[in-house]
């Protein structure tokens, strides 16, 4: 394909994208009662026949049906035989600062330079994404994004899919830093026809910037300078406690290497994203209390020696491991792809996981992880009433059917540009 040809595709999609556009919900007016639905309160409790009421975006109770009492302000909504769920949460991932991953214009997650811990994907969020609302549809309400390249990539906020501008949408301001540990090996080409594996002749170099770089911050956090530096500013919250720190990272002995840095910096909150060799060291994971972001399910294993399946094991080892952990759909296509992410728990309820389990790996997990689960995570009283209805399993692609959704209260949109393209030709093609 020429540059002519590539920059007319380019210049089609992006009036396909910006045809859609959507008006952000209103506050909640009026106390709602969810009756008589099946309860997966998300930390793996289920209450057959609840009743789920909320005010003014908070959770105000959860209780079984035969419980509750009616008020005369509250607006019952009948979901008799349909399942209500805590909003899941996707972690580590770029959704709203990417819309077309081949188009360079509109990707906004990485900057220049090599060690950016100051760059925050908070101010670069936008909430005019029209891949959003296709997230959301399945459940997907709240996102950890981050921005992605170099040694250290930059700080993340949390974000409900749902607002008028990041200030609107924004729900934990710059809650992590990420880092990108050094890789030993390389290789290139594609899962199909992959190149030669060898080491990274760089290896020892980068991780020992990094090394240098977190001992010149932590100095800085304890003693301060004569002048403000940007990017040692950003790196004092880990160190503090404020921010997680979260390490991507896959091979077993380079996740060791990373647990033993933080320990050596005093670093309270470790989070390893990635993990895909997280089964190997489990003990050492567990010991320092580091938590697991696993890149998605839908994967190869890191290496050929190893199961084809074990990916989708990996969940229910770590589970019985004791380890905390949650999911992610990291990688290629990954913000298209986010709204599979319910369906990735449902793989690793396929292979060992209880269903209750999955659904606390993108719910509740997800929270404590991300430091907030306080707030939100799983249906309790005090929460905030961030949660949705499916009239099926929502962690199964054949029953996955989200008929209503609520941040903070607020009833949301769940139209999207791709509903629209799918109506618009059922109408053409069923008329014939």
């Amino acid at each position: 394909m020429n540059m002519k040809n590539i920059l007319l595709t380019a210049h089609c999609l992006l009036l396909t994208v910006c045809c859609f556009s959507q008006i952000p919900a209103k506050p909640q007016q009026n106390p709602i009662v969810l009756l008589n639905g099946t309860a997966h309160i998300g930390n793996g409790t289920v209450i057959q026949k609840s009743a789920i009421g909320f005010d003014k975006g908070e959770i105000t109770f959860v209780t079984d049906a035969k419980d509750y009492v009616k008020q005369t302000e509250d607006e019952i909504i009948d979901i008799s035989g349909k399942q209500v769920y805590p909003g899941f949460i996707a972690p580590s991932t770029t959704l709203g600062l990417v819309e077309i991953e081949a188009a360079r214009a509109t990707r906004d997650f990485e900057d220049v330079g090599y060690i950016n811990p100051h760059v925050r994907s908070e101010i670069s969020y936008n909430t005019e994404s029209k891949i959003i609302p296709t997230v959301r549809t399945n459940g997907v309400l709240l996102a950890q994004v981050c921005p992605r390249g170099g040694l250290i990539s930059g700080t993340s906020s949390v974000f409900a899919l749902d607002g008028w501008n990041w200030e609107d949408a924004v729900y934990k301001t710059d809650d992590a830093i990420h880092v990108n540990w050094p890789q030993r090996y390389q290789g290139g080409g594609w899962w199909a026809e992959p190149e030669p594996i060898k080491k990274n002749e760089n290896y020892d170099k980068n991780l020992s910037a990094l090394q240098k770089f977190f001992a010149d911050a932590k100095a800085y956090s304890e003693k301060g300078q004569a002048e403000t530096d940007l990017r040692m500013e950003a790196m004092k919250g880990v160190f503090s406690g404020e921010k997680r720190l979260f390490i991507n990272v896959d091979l077993a002995k380079d996740m060791m290497e990373a647990v033993s840095m933080a320990k050596q910096f005093a670093i309270p909150h470790l989070v390893i994203v990635g993990a895909k060799e997280a089964w190997l060291v489990t003990d050492v994971l567990k010991n320092n209390n580091v938590a697991v972001v696993l890149n998605r399910v839908h994967d190869l294993p890191s290496s050929p020696d190893m199961d084809i399946d074990l990916p989708f094991k990996t969940p229910k080892l770590l589970q019985d491991a004791g380890i905390l952990y949650c999911l992610s759909y990291r990688g290629d296509m990954e913000t298209a792809g986010l709204r599979n992410l319910p369906f990735t728990a449902g793989t690793a309820v396929a292979y060992g996981l209880k269903k209750e389990q999955a659904l606390t790996a993108i719910t509740l997990s997800a929270a404590k992880i991300m430091g907030m689960d306080e707030t939100t995570g799983s249906l309790e009283g005090g929460k905030d009433a961030t949660l949705f209805v499916s009239s099926g399993d929502a962690l199964d692609m054949r029953t996955n059917k989200v008929e209503l959704a609520f941040i903070k209260g607020r009833k949301i949109d769940l139209d999207n540009r791709q509903k629209q393209l799918y109506y618009k030709y059922r109408e053409k093609y069923s008329a014939k």
